[in-house]
């Protein structure tokens, strides 16, 4: 993996990764000419006894830039400002123009609730230069490329400031909020573990403790031998829709192995997890023969300098549609309980996405 570290004309740092050397003239544009100077802040939830941020610049934040768009082949405006340049590079990692967390934040206003700034880092993260491409289009070796960038930009950011955890996501298209063309995800660093994650690793630790294996590394050996729900079993890595999945067409993606972050995957490990990120992704769209919208999490252990053994990497995707033609929103018992209810089976949504045929190791 080949690196270039530049800073764009406001101040953001830009690192460019490449599976080949990268030409050092390139240079760092930014659509604007001035720092924003960020200060989000943080308000207590006195009920849910968790923290909200506030970043109320974000509402200024750019849309997707003038697009002549067909659904299957978007062309961008050539003419529209850009945050990545031209060139020979692989993967583009920015600071987030309209963060909502900064390790530069210090401020946060007397209210009647406890507030604090809201430290953190949001970084965006390119998948590729070409602004038609997707992440499920891409070639497995570039697919590898981006987990081991996932993976240096967790160990980086940690090292950067008081950073607890570290998360990678992808929100794919404007149903769920891009403003960006270009294929990407982002980066959301905080300085405190956040409440999913959190649930979720107290429910590893106490199972590890009690069985000697983490919750998922149970599941997926369980998920294996049913064979059922399983849309990808590779020799390291899989990748399926759960047993307990709490919307239709969720997908998690693995490796078998228990391993705790992005840093430690083993090489073949990292390829594996390529091949079941791209088969799914792939799946997804020829389903409903069209880009299909999604959110895309990848769940790793606190970057605390503490071993978690009962922490197992792995995504969690959540696609929007409940049918061919109709969107999925959460319901009454689902926002106000927390307690989902789903009225199709995991296992005939495996079924639908089994019955779609896909060339992974194509272009």
């Amino acid at each position: 993996m080949h690196t270039l570290e530049l800073t764009k004309p406001d101040g953001r740092s830009l690192t460019l990764y490449s599976r080949r050397p990268l030409p050092s003239e390139l240079r760092a544009p930014s659509p604007f000419p001035r720092p924003l100077e960020a200060q989000p802040h943080l308000r207590w939830h006195p009920l849910r006894a968790e923290w909200v941020t506030y970043a109320t610049y974000r509402q200024d934040r750019p849309f997707l830039p003038p697009v002549a768009y067909n659904p299957l082949a978007p062309t961008v405006d050539p003419a529209a400002p850009t945050e990545v340049p031209d060139g020979d590079w692989d993967v583009a990692v920015f600071d987030n123009r309209f963060p909502s967390l900064s390790l530069g934040a210090d401020l946060a206003p007397e209210l009647i609730v406890p507030t604090a700034p809201a430290t953190g880092k949001c970084e965006v993260v390119v998948y590729s230069r070409d602004a038609t491409a997707s992440l499920g289009r891409l070639p497995l070796a570039h697919i590898e490329l981006l987990i081991e960038v996932w993976g240096e930009r967790t160990q980086r950011i940690a090292q950067a400031g008081p950073i607890e955890y570290v998360l990678p996501f992808e929100n794919r298209g404007a149903e769920v909020g891009v403003t960006l063309h270009h294929p990407h995800g982002q980066i959301y660093a905080y300085r405190n573990t956040p409440p999913v994650p959190k649930r979720m690793l107290d429910v590893a630790l106490d199972y590890y403790a009690a069985h000697g294996r983490g919750p998922l590394a149970e599941l997926i050996q369980g998920e294996i031998k049913a064979s059922v729900r399983m849309l990808y079993a590779g020799e390291h890595a899989v990748a399926f829709i759960p047993v307990c999945a709490r919307y239709p067409y969720e997908v998690w993606i693995a490796p078998i192995a228990p391993v705790d972050s992005f840093s430690a995957l083993l090489p073949v490990q990292r390829a594996d997890l390529a091949r079941a990120m791209k088969t799914v992704l792939l799946k997804y769209d020829g389903l409903w023969q069209r880009p299909f919208p999604y959110l895309m999490a990848w769940y790793q252990a606190p970057t605390d300098g503490r071993s978690h053994p009962e922490c197992h990497l792995h995504a969690e995707l959540y696609p929007p549609y409940r049918t061919r033609d109709k969107l999925k929103y959460l319901a009454g018992t689902e926002i106000a309980a927390g307690f989902f209810a789903m009225d199709a089976l995991p296992e005939n949504k495996a079924q639908e996405l089994q019955q779609v045929k896909v060339d992974i190791d194509g272009p």
